[in-house]
């Protein structure tokens, strides 16, 4: 019976890819495995998990095989174990995105080695290969090709996947060079006045781009007699905001100046990528970026993006959390610095290797061994920065690591509205948060951590610190619908338990 049921599965597979047009070899290649798998698997000689199933669903874009699909994606968790060994940190997804949006400067050929293969990375190839641009995973899975079509057609774009996806907004930097007038979906309903949209007009209203948001939609028109004859000073250091100026100077006919702009680690990466595109950036690293952009780029270009420091957080986080010896290797130090520095003030016990430079030959990577350590609370509270200052997206972190140190922590999360309301969620987990303001919380600790089941909170850092935290805990517990983790991270699951978390995901039927 059982074998019954994997040759009709093998065959609803197989059917799928010849419609198609696919080879077993170009599937293989999409599911990162062997072609000698994939047969195996259409003749149903080779047991097939829920999760493979969805993963050919989702390749072949069958509607048949996608069924695995039928409910969102869970965690059970077994906590109270000990990590060890080593494990690496992955792409930077931020970096990615940016660098899927820049692909669209370039007539020719881009080649990104070891991209983040997460949700955020999916949506976004779904909506280049809508508009005409071919994408496809070479190398096992490991790197992806790029190579746009000599026109956009932007009457055919994704619009379900642009709108699950903040990142489309950084398409209107290289669109306004490659047309005089577009029309973008945009995410959530945000309305152009505020304050995460403001600033990027105010920085491309002077490339000539003008934006109406009616009816879920930018309407993009393009002035060729604006320029920027004076310096651009963004409103805000954002990184997206800066990544923008960046995508849009990167071809226009002249130098552009940019202050008061973000020096992130994916700003960086995407000054490297202009760069390997024949765009000279001046001030990488600063707050002042000069570009001389060039009208026309038409290259093949390899480049690869560096480490996720923010991953390399998480994964810190985890070792102190489950107080374990854990060596997280390849951590871009130089966006860890200040975290460590704190770290080090409340007690952590670890090593870390001399400095090696990533594949991008920029970025300095180390190797970072933490051990079971003693913590104390700070003496001041914890609170993001702008680069070099402590990450926005790590200040989270701190609240899982605060919980089981001696003593009590303030974090204040300026930045983001709301977001450390979800922090409270660690106290269904035996967690002592108490929620000051929506901007700031006080952690009690030591934590005696407890299991639970619970709903996944929508922002994906404090999502990742409830995982943690149930890592920590005695006993069973469940995580429900964790796309957005998915959104972030690349098999997190399955990294977590090849240094012993034991983390089994499934679906509801």
């Amino acid at each position: 019976m059982a074998d019954d049921y994997l040759v009709r599965i093998g065959k609803l597979i197989r059917d799928a890819r010849q419609h198609r047009g696919w080879t077993q070899a170009q599937l293989a290649e999409a599911l990162a495995t062997s072609q000698s798998a994939v047969n195996r698997i259409e003749r149903g000689n080779q047991n097939i998990s829920l999760e493979m199933i969805a993963r050919i669903g989702e390749a072949l874009d069958s509607e048949i095989v996608s069924l695995g699909y039928a409910g969102p994606m869970h965690l059970r968790v077994v906590g109270g174990r000990r990590l060890s060994g080593a494990i690496d940190v992955k792409t930077s997804k931020n970096a990615c995105v940016a660098l899927l949006c820049a692909s669209l400067l370039n007539q020719g050929r881009t080649v990104l080695r070891r991209v983040a293969r997460i949700e955020e990375v999916y949506r976004l190839l779904e909506v280049l290969n809508s508009i005409g641009v071919r994408t496809r995973w070479i190398n096992d899975g490991v790197d992806l090709e790029i190579v746009p079509p000599s026109e956009l057609d932007m009457d055919a774009i994704d619009a379900e996947a642009a709108v699950r996806t903040r990142s489309i907004i950084m398409f209107l930097g290289p669109l306004l060079h490659r047309m005089n007038h577009f029309k973008l979906p945009y995410a959530g309903g945000c309305d152009l006045g505020t304050r995460t949209i403001e600033p990027h007009m105010i920085a491309l209203r002077r490339f000539g781009l003008e934006v109406a948001a009616t009816e879920g939609q930018y309407h993009a028109v393009v002035d060729r007699a604006v320029r920027p004859d004076r310096p651009i000073v963004l409103t805000e250091r954002g990184d997206t905001v800066t990544e923008n100026a960046l995508l849009a100077a990167a071809r226009y006919d002249g130098v552009t100046v940019i202050r008061n702009a973000s020096s992130n680690y994916m700003v960086q990466d995407l000054c490297f990528f202009l760069e390997a595109l024949g765009v000279r950036v001046e001030g990488i690293g600063s707050t002042t970026l000069t570009v001389h952009g060039v009208p026309n780029i038409n290259v093949d270009v390899d480049y690869s993006p560096s480490e996720d420091p923010v991953e390399a957080m998480s994964l810190l986080a985890a070792a102190v959390v489950t107080e374990s010896e854990l060596t997280v290797r390849r951590v871009p130090i130089e966006f860890l610095e200040i975290e460590l520095a704190v770290l080090e003030e409340m007690g952590l016990d670890h090593d870390r290797t001399p400095e090696y430079p990533a594949d991008n030959g920029r970025t300095r990577l180390i190797d970072l061994t933490v051990r079971p350590s003693k913590l104390e609370a700070p003496i001041d509270k914890i609170h993001p920065m702008p680069f070099p200052g402590l990450n926005i997206d790590n200040v989270p972190f701190f609240a899982a690591i605060a919980a089981v140190a001696q003593g009590k922590t303030l974090i204040h999360d300026w930045v983001y509205d709301n977001r450390a309301i979800y922090l409270t969620d660690l106290n269904r987990l035996g967690g002592r948060l108490q929620l000051l303001d929506p901007h700031r919380v006080l952690v009690e600790g030591p934590t005696r951590w407890r299991a639970a089941e619970m709903m996944c909170p929508p922002a994906l850092r404090p999502a990742v610190v409830v995982l943690l935290a149930m890592m920590a805990a005695e006993g069973t517990s469940v995580l429900r619908n964790v796309y957005v983790i998915n959104r972030g991270y690349e098999d997190l699951a399955e990294r977590l338990n090849s240094v012993g978390a034991q983390i089994e995901i499934f679906r509801d039927i």
